[in-house]
């Protein structure tokens, strides 16, 4: 093939092409447990954390809900992956090759916000979030509300669920009135896939027991959790604002530094194709998430 302006721009559509059909067919998880917010600037403030209106009696004048006095915020970082093609193989007709690395880029940036969603999570014993405890913690407290937690040290069982369960839907906000914490997502590790499969799908447990929390909640592995194979979290993801939040600048895009003239293709003879994109992912309400470490039984 003749290195020309025609030939390059052929293999940029080609490569474009294969690229966001790999971004579009990929099927990342984050989206289960985490509100996609969109970004503006380079750091967006969140000061409705803490904030859960109430309907009142409408007694006198309206009462204002102003915003939250706590301040959080989540600073969009930027992200790429690149790969290179070999002058060579251009002439060879031997981009072929290529498509595999072409689909992974594509393959990357889907699944890009699942790499910081569940390492956020496993963060989340020794991470703060908007009220300056840790996210999983057992002594947060909201304005003159009670103090609570949403931590446990526990291994998966029935009897560790149960007690997550009761713990989520006991919660209430600072004037002391249930939040109605809907737990409806058990994710676990690969590890712990049977046990969180006996949990919410049997009909008895493994002693016999009828199973009283069959089907309270869903189940999900997750293969990033491998590396902390006793951590398990209860989440409810029912509410408009889930317990994570994903922060978007800028989408992922496919870029190319392919000129025949540029430096990298006469140092090097490579021709760059790439990804790059903005995001960052933070902490949401820590009142929709329960976590547990699972270091005793």
């Amino acid at each position: 093939m003749i290195v020309n302006g025609a030939a390059l721009r052929s293999i940029y559509t080609s490569f474009k092409t294969i690229f966001n059909q790999a971004l579009e067919t990929a099927q990342p998880l984050w989206q289960r447990v985490a509100t996609e917010v969109p970004s503006s600037t380079k750091t967006e403030e969140y000061k409705w954390l803490g904030s859960v209106p109430r309907l009142r009696e409408w007694i006198g004048e309206r009462v204002i809900q102003n915003l939250s006095a706590y301040s959080w915020t989540i600073a969009n970082k930027s992200f790429e992956a690149t790969i290179g093609v070999d002058r060579d193989d251009i002439e060879d007709d031997s981009i072929g090759v290529y498509r595999p690395l072409v689909q992974q880029l594509g393959m990357a940036a889907a699944l890009h916000p699942d790499e910081l969603i569940w390492q956020l999570l496993k963060d989340g014993f020794t991470t703060i979030c908007y009220d300056g405890q840790y996210f999983f913690d057992t002594d947060h407290k909201d304005g003159d509300g009670p103090v609570q937690s949403n931590r446990s040290n526990k291994k998966l069982s029935a009897a560790a669920y149960g007690a997550a369960r009761a713990a989520m839907m006991s919660l209430r906000d600072e004037s002391g009135r249930p939040l109605r914490i809907n737990p409806n997502l058990l994710v676990v590790a690969p590890q712990n896939e049977g046990v969180g499969r006996e949990i919410l799908y049997a009909e008895r447990l493994a002693n016999g027991a009828t199973n009283i929390y069959r089907n309270t909640a869903e189940l999900l592995v997750v293969p990033d959790l491998a590396d902390k194979p006793d951590y398990w979290f209860l989440l409810d993801t029912t509410k408009p604002v889930r317990p994570l939040v994903f922060q978007r600048r800028k989408r992922p895009e496919f870029v190319a530094l392919d000129s025949p003239d540029d430096q990298n293709v006469f140092m090097k003879k490579q021709f760059l194709y790439g990804v790059d994109c903005r995001d960052n992912a933070g902490y949401g309400l820590w009142q929709l998430a329960y976590g547990s470490t699972g270091e005793s039984a």
